[in-house]
């Protein structure tokens, strides 16, 4: 009987610890994303899932909207995840400005909300790189 509870609490301490790593994972290095909308076309479909490398660039605090370090910056035709101007996740090609801000441009420039309408982007709002389209 003790032997069995023993092995429950180990059971539950490892689901745990399981659970706190992919958490840790999702929130610092790895999101998934689905699209909407055509401004990505064609490159990406609407209902694609996206592949978020968030340390691409570095590491971003969560909530405030910050980064704590910063590796790189983005290259000129990276696909990058960020917050617009008015809060909203959006998916573009990144080109690179000057130092702290970025020109978000989608691929479907007739139908795309970007940069054109609503300026420079700082680099602290982007979320991550797109690595990977499914």
């Amino acid at each position: 009987m003790a032997g069995d509870k023993k092995e429950q609490r180990g059971v539950l301490g490892a689901v745990c610890l399981a659970f706190m790593v992919a958490l840790g994972v999702k929130i610092f290095f790895v999101d998934l994303m689905v699209t909407q909308g055509r401004s990505m076309l064609p490159a990406l479909e609407p209902g694609s899932v996206l592949v978020v490398n968030k340390a691409a660039y570095g590491v971003r605090i969560p909530g405030l909207g910050v980064y704590l370090l910063r590796w790189s910056v983005p290259r000129s035709g990276d696909m990058v995840v960020f917050y617009t101007p008015l809060g909203e996740r959006a998916v573009k090609r990144c080109y690179y400005v000057r130092e702290g801000t970025f020109f978000a441009l989608g691929d479907n420039g007739l139908e795309s909300f970007d940069s054109r309408s609503y300026g420079l982007i700082s680099l602290d709002h982007i979320l991550g790189k797109v690595v990977a389209v499914k």
